[in-house]
């Protein structure tokens, strides 16, 4: 059984009678170039584990097996056990836990299913919760490396630089977490049913401290949100949300020109570094 073939996949979806849910963002495998490529960049080796979210028809989580010491998928639809009992029948090393990315204790299941080795996270993301599930897989502080397959958009948009259209908050909080690097592109032929999007491969790898030191966490994504709250507000009129009741438009400007940034720029065009130092000189105007 090839579990990337379209008449292979047709044939055990039908003998188990399962059928594809819109609602759960589910599109499978065609092309097995793809879950060998994912699962040889991914990082996993015979001394550490796998922790695989949404497996699917099983591709990817065969690919993982062969590479790994363990192998545990999480999946969502109770109506692909069957299917995926049949599809990972000789994958000794592979267990399948019921359950959602976005409520689960990832954190415990890795200590449950891995004990101390180091683990490595894959999933083919359903588009509708990509950003959550990035975010719990990061937050959990479980993974040595995450591999996701995600729409291309999104994927363009976490990597983007500042200045750019597709720089968000979103980029932001990644680049906090994380270095990410987009891997490859999966054209919406390869998946079946085929979506109308194509998508990519991203790579994070998560830092033990961000990239410039910040001192206020929750400062710095207060200012980071306001900023792109509005895109065509400048830094200072979306920042008065935030700060007009501490320091008055005219100190929100003065603390934005203080930064070195001109008293025009909007916050798309801040980098990284540029935050944290309003976050820094922040923190300093408002507490004194």
């Amino acid at each position: 059984m090839e579990l990337c073939n379209i008449d292979d996949i047709r044939a055990v979806l039908g003998r188990h009678g399962f059928r594809f849910s819109k609602s759960l963002g589910q599109n499978f495998l065609t092309a097995a170039w793809v879950p060998a490529r994912i699962a040889e960049s991914c990082g996993v080796d015979e001394k550490s584990c796998a922790l695989e979210v949404g497996p699917g028809m099983g591709c990817l989580t065969e690919q993982l097996s062969q590479r790994a010491d363990k192998v545990c998928a999480i999946e969502l639809d109770r109506a692909l056990f069957p299917v995926l009992e049949e599809t990972l029948a000789h994958c000794s090393n592979v267990s399948i836990v019921q359950g959602d990315v976005l409520k689960c204790d990832l954190a415990g299941i890795c200590r449950e299913q891995f004990g101390d080795a180091p683990v490595y996270a894959c999933a083919n993301l359903p588009y509708y919760i990509t950003t959550p599930a990035i975010s719990a897989l990061l937050a959990s502080g479980a993974f040595q490396a995450i591999t996701v397959m995600v729409q291309k958009e999104v994927a363009e948009r976490i990597c983007a630089p500042a200045g750019t259209s597709e720089y968000s908050a979103f980029s932001v909080y990644i680049e906090y977490y994380a270095k990410a690097e987009i891997l490859f592109d999966v054209p919406r032929d390869c998946f079946i049913p085929q979506p109308k999007v194509d998508s990519a491969v991203l790579r994070l790898i998560p830092r033990s401290q961000p990239p410039v030191p910040v001192r206020d966490e929750k400062l710095f994504f207060s200012l980071v949100k306001a900023a792109f709250g509005q895109r065509r507000k400048t830094l200072a009129n979306a920042l008065n949300p935030v700060l007009g009741g501490t320091l008055g438009k005219a100190g929100i400007t003065q603390l934005i020109t203080d930064c070195g940034f001109d008293a025009r720029i909007r916050g798309e065009k801040l980098s990284f570094a540029d935050f944290a130092a309003l976050t820094e000189l922040t923190y300093e105007r408002t507490r004194a």
